[in-house]
């Protein structure tokens, strides 16, 4: 096997699978330099590679990465350059189709802010050095380290990159892996895996004849947008199905809602208790499986006591439970705002009781066969690992630190203290395409490809009914040769530890081809090695048949402790997540600035939605800046005023607020994050970002009269015109004969 002396189970191991050999043969990469280190000259094309036909496009199918969804993408090339992205047919989570995020991921790849070459610490500095004196002074630093003093905090990492990064932790010997995601469904999945027996569920929305959503913005910003958009459309799709969304502050998809319901924020739980109560007593719905202290607690909550504690009416308590002891198949689902408090995990596994009492597992909650592939599944990101990252830190217990797809010094509450904490790490290394806020805090900084010059597979968190290998290859050469993709970084580390089952690849690509060909017979079929390769590159996935089968319920205690009020801090702050600008990670994309937020229309910066009452009792109006003051600090903003949040809440979207991360993101706005609390989920550990209680104020700073609310369209009132009728789903299916 290329003269090393490699065993079958360690060839296998190495390879990600459980299956049949392989011959080790690679192919050549094109290798068109379209730009030169250093230089601000294109490179002629009057004499073009053999593949490049002067006018003519191709398109090549590759996985977007612009959040963990995993959509597949075709991307137009035209004479070496990729000019446009759209979704891929064959990918069965986006179906073609591509959201905002996606379509900006040729602006991330040609921003003119990313890093082109190494940079190591001298002085007290950053400079530029080379690749071979960058990994010689991280060879120096690990020197005589091993164990868990290597750790790395990680965004999540699936696929083949996965099987890297696993490899190098068993080579040094650290178990030390963390995995941060400020957007996250890890509460949930708690929540899941002990009443089910499954942490990710696939959901038929497309099914479903009514839904219940405590807080899920299935069009917006979900664990998979593009997929749970399209299963919208044909949720909606005649007989048409009921929407009814319980949140706090109104999202895209209570927007779009036939019904909204403003539930006091952290009380979601108990409105899903109170629904209970009414489907077991009123409507006659079976019990069985629960608990004697979750049936103790749904018997405490009447419909009275419910919309005494939640704000929502006894009438719409009643017409929900009603809605969904008529209507089935139903579906109930829970997202950030109901699952973020601190005891987000309870409030989780009530919608999912309510999906047992309903009948809705099995029909519209189903689960399939475990992944074949354990190798290539990831550790999905939560709320605890960046706590148990700086915990270490702070105790001096690691030597060598590597950052990689996460900003912790931006996204870390300041209660953390994550940034003082971070500088006791003896050797900082980030892996970044930009020079982030975390970046600018390391001590060697390894550049990145970009996703659109990189190889790589995923296996996407969520998967809806056909699970996928999403495949991403390169849609043209690197536009700065100093940059290295994560796989053939990850493949150099391993190098470097010695690790001889990887001492045959030249590269990332040769070690994906490899792998990829050597996949198991049963989902590779009758293809000789280079017609699977040549398919999955051409269709960009690689389907894995598994079969489904209706998960088990088990019977969990659901309790909620009584809600104490705060009078000087009378509000729950919500920081919200936009579509485009996610977690903040593409705050660098002028595209995605200039796209107006789906309910608000404003644009670069930030801004508060408050409730006309409390408008009226600090005496402000749109446009006027308030300071927002939690124990944690403070923070001032422009404040939008309008119905869509409850008077006990203040929305400020999360993204903005950067210090670093290059010329369009630098500077606008602010940062939410840094004064939520240290608040956190009472059974996982998980920072419940949703927990923290502010008070708001009319703000006196000189900061207040040097910007402005900058906002697209206008009012939200027709003022009584009825410029645009109305009608009720239930009325509209009567009146369409479904």
């Amino acid at each position: 096997m290329n003269g090393n002396d490699i065993d079958r189970r360690s060839f296998l191991k190495v390879m990600g699978w459980g299956g049949a050999g392989v011959a080790l043969s690679g192919c050549d990469m094109p290798t068109t330099v379209t730009l030169e280190e250093g230089k601000e000259t294109v490179v002629s094309y009057l004499m073009p590679e053999e593949y490049v036909i002067p006018g003519q496009g191709v398109t090549y199918a590759s996985t977007c990465q612009q959040c963990g969804a995993g959509c597949g993408l075709h991307g137009r090339v035209r004479e070496g350059r990729v000019l446009k992205l759209e979704g891929n047919p064959a990918s069965p989570i986006n179906h073609g189709r591509l959201c905002q995020m996606g379509q900006a991921g040729l602006q991330n790849h040609y921003n003119p802010d990313r890093i082109k070459s190494p940079m190591l610490r001298k002085g007290g500095s950053l400079v530029d050095v080379s690749w071979d004196e960058a990994m010689g002074a991280l060879k120096e630093k690990m020197a005589g380290v091993a164990g868990d003093r290597i750790t790395w905090l990680t965004g999540t990492v699936s696929g083949h990159q996965s099987v890297l990064l696993k490899s190098y932790m068993e080579a040094v010997g650290s178990k030390s892996h963390f995995v941060s995601e400020v957007v996250n469904s890890s509460v949930a999945a708690a929540a899941n895996t002990d009443l089910l027996g499954v942490a990710y569920p696939t959901y038929r929305v497309g099914k479903a004849k009514a839904i219940l959503s405590l807080g899920a913005d299935l069009v917006g910003a979900s664990i998979s947008p593009v997929h749970f958009s399209t299963e919208y459309v044909d949720f909606r799709s005649a007989p048409r199905g009921v929407l009814v969304q319980a949140e706090p502050k109104m999202s895209l998809t209570g927007a779009n809602a036939d019904r909204w319901l403003a539930v006091r924020p952290g009380t979601e739980g108990v409105l899903a208790m109170g629904i209970a109560n009414l489907l077991l007593g009123q409507h006659g719905k079976s019990a069985e499986g629960l608990s004697a202290a979750t049936k103790a607690t749904i018997a405490s909550y009447d419909v009275r006591k419910c919309a005494g504690i939640t704000g929502v009416s006894q009438q719409e308590i009643e017409g929900v439970a009603k809605l969904l002891a008529e209507v089935s198949p139903s579906l109930v689902l829970t997202g950030a705002s109901a699952e973020g408090h601190e005891y987000g995990y309870h409030t989780a596994a009530a919608a999912m009781m309510l999906n047992v009492i309903l009948g809705n597992v099995g029909k519209t909650v189903v689960a399939f066969d475990e992944f074949p592939f354990a190798q290539l599944v990831a550790k999905p990101g939560n709320g605890s690992d960046l706590l148990k990252f700086a915990e270490m830190a702070d105790k001096g217990a690691v030597d060598v630190g590597f950052i990689y797809g996460v900003n912790p010094v931006y996204t870390a509450p300041s209660a953390v203290g994550f940034t003082a904490k971070f500088a006791k790490v003896k050797f900082k290394v980030s892996l970044n395409q930009f020079f982030d806020e975390t970046a600018r805090d390391a001590d060697l900084i390894l550049p990145l490809a970009s996703a659109l010059e990189d190889w790589g597979t995923h296996v996407p968190v969520y998967q809806p009914d056909q699970k996928i290998i999403a495949v991403q290859q390169p849609l043209m050469e690197r536009l700065y040769p100093n940059t290295r993709g994560f796989g053939d970084t990850l493949l150099t580390l391993l190098k470097a530890q010695n690790v001889k089952e990887y001492e045959q690849f030249t590269d990332y690509y040769s070690y994906l081809h490899a792998a990829i060909t050597a996949m198991p017979a049963e989902y590779k079929g009758d293809a000789s090695d280079k017609a699977f390769w040549e398919k999955t590159l051409q269709t960009g996935v690689i389907a894995i048949k598994l079969a489904e089968k209706a998960p088990s319920a088990q019977a969990v205690d659901i309790v909620f402790p009584e809600i104490k009020e705060d009078a000087a801090l009378p509000l729950r702050l919500i920081p919200s997540v936009r579509l485009g600008l996610w977690d903040g990670r593409h705050a660098n994309i002028p595209w995605l600035q200039e796209a107006p937020d789906q309910v608000v229309k404003a644009v670069w910066g930030s801004w508060a939605e408050i409730h006309p009452k409390t408008a009226d009792r600090i005496g402000v109006k749109s446009g006027d800046f308030v300071t927002i003051t939690s124990l944690q600090g403070a923070i001032d903003v422009p404040v939008y005023v309008y119905r869509g949040v409850h008077p006990d809440a203040i929305a400020v979207p999360i993204g903005q607020g950067h210090e670093e991360y290059g010329r369009y993101a630098k500077g606008l706005g602010v940062n939410p994050l840094k004064i939520l609390s240290m608040a956190t989920d009472a059974k996982t550990g998980d920072l419940a970002t949703h927990a923290t209680r502010v008070s708001v104020a009319k703000s006196t700073s000189e900061h207040a009269k040097s910007e402005r609310l900058v906002r697209f369209g206008g009012s939200e009132s027709q003022v009584g015109r009825k410029l645009v009728a109305s009608v009720t789903a239930d009325r509209f299916n009567r009146t369409e004969g479904a």
